[in-house]
């Protein structure tokens, strides 16, 4: 279906367009503008998975797992995090979608899934927001320790519902800025640690390898299980990085700039994360007293910090602790942009009430907007039991959401490329095609599978935890029980291959746009700080040079 629609559309010779396309249009996105730039998208990429699961939470694995463990398990999630944002990319670009997930689930597999998936990534979402209100009271706490955390919360919720109030312009440039200055943090804190690992600065002692030889590493010694531990780290730390798919729907010009965002996964990958484990591995011992347990995160007690403190670096947990601030208020930022927008997916899909998805003149659907706002208020639990306790036990819940919805992407783009071959459509037709098909989708699915097991094999054989074992005995049964739920009473069929619509919602924005097949090392290391400017055509202040060059 669509074929000739299509083909009449896409035509790989012809010229692309040139100049900036910043085309205000809400066919298939539920009302919402089209205003964010290329800059945006590309710096979202990034910004969208940096936060406090990296730079709080990383330490605890390093003291489960080992230094080595955890940097298995961050890099095996970070190959499926390459196959499921890849596969999102190419559907996203070729129907941009504000809140993709669900659409396309329902689209091209089945209502069911769609229904799931959609409320488990709002689920998702709406929870990171109390997680990262919690992990800001446990981080001003470190300067002004007298002040109650659900103050903090309060305060921090009030200014993330205005910027976000102000429309997708608001959040795109709040989320630009924080983002680099993430990035800019990351590299100084690698350029740091090599310096204490080589003994250039600290104690001056090179320590090489010296913490992988001590007891409980590299792995600890509970063996391969102790690496399942480190997972729901590794999940929620990347949970974010699918957030290009959504900002489609928003993009000026999505055909071009969703393409160039995702084409660099691959080295952001391997740079913010895998990069990072490895020198926190090298510089900071698994038996260290001073990193956290369950109860026990504070921002003295961060990986991230405890290195600076290393490098003997003045005011170095200061410099760390405001990345940090700036992290969760980045990803604060990030949860109710997302969280609304897959409410509008799902309204538009009829998969939830109408008015939930309603937007005002500005874009915004202020209905979801307050009642996501709300549910962050969660974060005032944690003045009760403890901000440690709620982060923890937060955190491993948005673990596990995040991998059902990674999994379900990748089944989603399988059946999307058995759409598009029985419909006759031509590859070319793709603004941007996923490297690697099938194996990135096959691989990714594997990879939740054994994960899931391994994971729910600890929750059955261990002393029950309220913190590690709640998410398996209630996340997995209710993503189970709304689809088949929704199933049974809605009576939804599995779309057939030739029965799907690829020419709905279908808008040719920038429709010659195309790129050839992308591999995993056709885009150049140094691309990974390009930034397209928003209007190319005017000189750009030396401000905006600075942060191009930097980003």
């Amino acid at each position: 279906m669509g074929k000739d629609a299509l083909v009449e559309d896409v035509t790989p010779n012809d010229p692309a367009p040139t100049g900036n396309i910043d085309i205000d249009v809400t066919i298939g996105t539920g009302g919402v503008h089209r205003k964010l730039q290329p800059r945006h998208i590309q710096m979202i990429a990034i910004g969208g998975t940096i936060g406090t699961g990296l730079f709080v939470a990383s330490g605890a694995t390093i003291m489960t797992a080992g230094p080595l463990g955890s940097l298995l398990a961050f890099i095996i999630v970070g190959i499926q995090v390459w196959g499921v944002v890849t596969s999102l990319g190419e559907m996203a670009a070729f129907i941009p979608n504000s809140g993709a997930f669900n659409h396309f689930a329902s689209r091209f597999v089945d209502d069911a899934l769609g229904f799931t998936v959609g409320w488990n990534y709002w689920f998702q979402w709406a929870m990171t927001l109390p997680a990262e209100l919690v992990a800001l009271g446990i981080i001003l706490a470190f300067w002004a320790p007298q002040v109650s955390s659900w103050i903090w919360a309060l305060i921090s919720v009030i200014f993330l519902f205005g910027m976000n109030a102000l429309g997708v312009q608001g959040f795109g440039e709040l989320e630009y800025w924080l983002s680099l200055i993430k990035v800019l943090a990351i590299i100084v804190f690698l350029i740091v640690a090599i310096l204490v690992d080589a003994g250039a600065i600290g104690d001056r002692v090179v320590l090489g390898f010296k913490y992988w030889t001590i007891e409980n590493a590299p792995i600890n010694s509970a063996g391969v299980l102790s690496i399942f531990t480190a997972f729901t780290t590794a999940f929620y730390s990347y949970g974010g990085t699918e957030l290009v798919g959504i900002t489609a729907g928003e993009a000026a010009n999505p055909r071009k700039s969703v393409p160039k965002a995702i084409n660099s996964t691959f080295w952001r990958i391997l740079l913010f994360y895998v990069s990072a484990i490895f020198m926190l591995g090298l510089i900071v011992p698994n038996n260290d007293p001073d990193l956290p347990l369950a109860s026990g995160y504070n921002a003295a007690t961060a990986a991230f910090t405890l290195a600076f403190k290393r490098a003997g670096l003045p005011f170095g947990a200061d410099f760390m602790n405001a990345v940090i601030l700036v992290a969760v208020v980045s990803a604060g930022n990030s949860s109710l942009y997302a969280s609304t927008r897959t409410l509008i997916s799902l309204s538009e899909d009829g998969l939830a009430p109408k008015w939930l998805g309603k937007v005002d003149k500005r874009g915004v659907p202020m209905v979801g907007l307050i009642i996501t706002t709300l549910i962050g208020c969660i974060a005032f639990l944690g003045a009760v039991f403890g901000d440690g306790v709620v982060f923890s036990f937060l955190s491993n819940v948005l673990g596990i959401a995040t991998l059902l919805t990674w999994v379900s992407v990748s089944i989603t783009h399988l059946r999307f490329r058995a759409g598009l071959k029985k419909a006759g459509i031509p590859l070319s037709a793709l603004p941007y095609r996923a490297p690697l098909h099938p194996l990135g989708d096959v691989v990714s699915i594997v990879i939740s599978i054994i994960v899931l097991a391994g994971l729910l094999y600890l929750a059955f054989t261990t002393e029950f935890s309220v913190i590690y074992d709640s998410p398996y005995y209630i996340g997995l049964p209710i993503f189970i029980v709304l689809g088949v739920g929704y199933k049974l009473i809605k009576k939804s069929k599995v779309v057939k291959a030739e029965d799907m619509d690829f020419v709905s919602g279908y808008v040719p924005i920038d429709c010659a746009f195309a790129e050839p097949l992308s591999t995993l090392l056709t885009v150049p290391f140094c691309s990974l700080f390009s930034v397209l400017p928003d209007e190319p055509e005017e000189e750009a202040s030396i401000a905006k040079k600075i942060a191009n060059f930097l980003a």
